[in-house]
């Protein structure tokens, strides 16, 4: 398993990037770079890692290519075959984005995101994305979600099956399938399923946590990695059995402090289990 995060330092420069990820232990890393930037950037930053031994394990390409407004809808796929081709360029483990929403919200619940024909619309538009680019050294996937697909590993096989395209692969983040108490009370299964039946298409992975509220209505929120009841060393262990450089990348927090607390946590864990990190 390789541990990743944001860095907050060196974004301009390729060497200065590369540092900021030393100096907080990270061995994975995200790709923050214009997707219309010339090849020479992306190859230095590609380059820099590297030689460095850090895997660069996403672009995310984050848009709404569901969106009912057709402007949107061009402007949202036009963004992730620009980022699809940077992390081609780059050699990224993947490019992610979330399937996207019918709704006014690009990642909020929608009644119609869960309909066959929005399953249709997915595969549709997943299909002209990678045909579009032709990558050759990455992936594009998306990101498993609470309120649309892929909303479960059964829904993440179906999609993988209709949208039928080598270069679609699977992003994980499983604090996003923890969406009832029977999820949230038994994750280590749900993260164990995960894995069984998604196993080696797994190409990244968002590391977060997930607390249930005390009240009579379900409210489920995210935590930082130690503060809630993942079970992280389910999580760890699944990582590591399917392959040491499957990144875990750390999202979502709010300062330096916040991440340096989270990696702590996970490291951890990863000791506990006897698993490096």
């Amino acid at each position: 398993m390789r541990l990743g995060g944001p860095v907050f330092e060196g974004l301009d420069d390729p060497a200065a990037w590369v540092r900021a990820l030393n100096e907080s232990g990270y061995t994975a890393a995200y790709l923050h770079v214009d997707p219309d930037a010339g090849d020479g950037v992306v190859t230095a930053y590609a380059e820099a890692a590297r030689q460095a031994g850090i895997v660069i394990a996403e672009v995310g390409a984050w848009s709404n290519p569901l969106s009912r407004d057709d402007a949107t809808r061009r402007a949202a796929m036009a963004n992730c075959e620009r980022r699809l081709a940077m992390a081609d360029r780059a050699g990224a483990r993947c490019c992610v984005n979330i399937a996207g929403s019918r709704g006014e919200k690009w990642d909020g619940p929608c009644p119609d995101d869960l309909r066959d024909e929005t399953f249709d619309l997915i595969v549709a538009t997943v299909r002209e994305i990678i045909d579009a680019v032709k990558p050759t050294r990455t992936y594009y996937t998306l990101e498993t979600m609470p309120w649309m697909y892929p909303d479960s590993a059964d829904a993440y096989l179906r999609l993988i099956k209709a949208i039928d395209r080598d270069r679609f692969a699977v992003h994980l983040d499983p604090v996003n399938l923890v969406c009832s108490p029977q999820r949230y009370f038994a994750n280590g299964a749900l993260i164990r399923e995960c894995f069984a039946k998604l196993g080696g298409r797994i190409r990244s992975c968002h590391g977060k946590d997930v607390i249930l509220q005390q009240g009579l209505l379900t409210h489920l929120d995210e935590v930082r990695p130690g503060l809630g009841m993942l079970d992280y060393a389910v999580f760890i262990e699944e990582l590591d059995r399917l392959s040491p450089d499957i990144p875990l990348m750390l999202e979502h927090l709010s300062s330096p402090e916040e991440y340096r607390l989270a990696a702590d946590y996970v490291r951890s864990v990863a000791r506990e289990v006897g698993i490096p990190c």
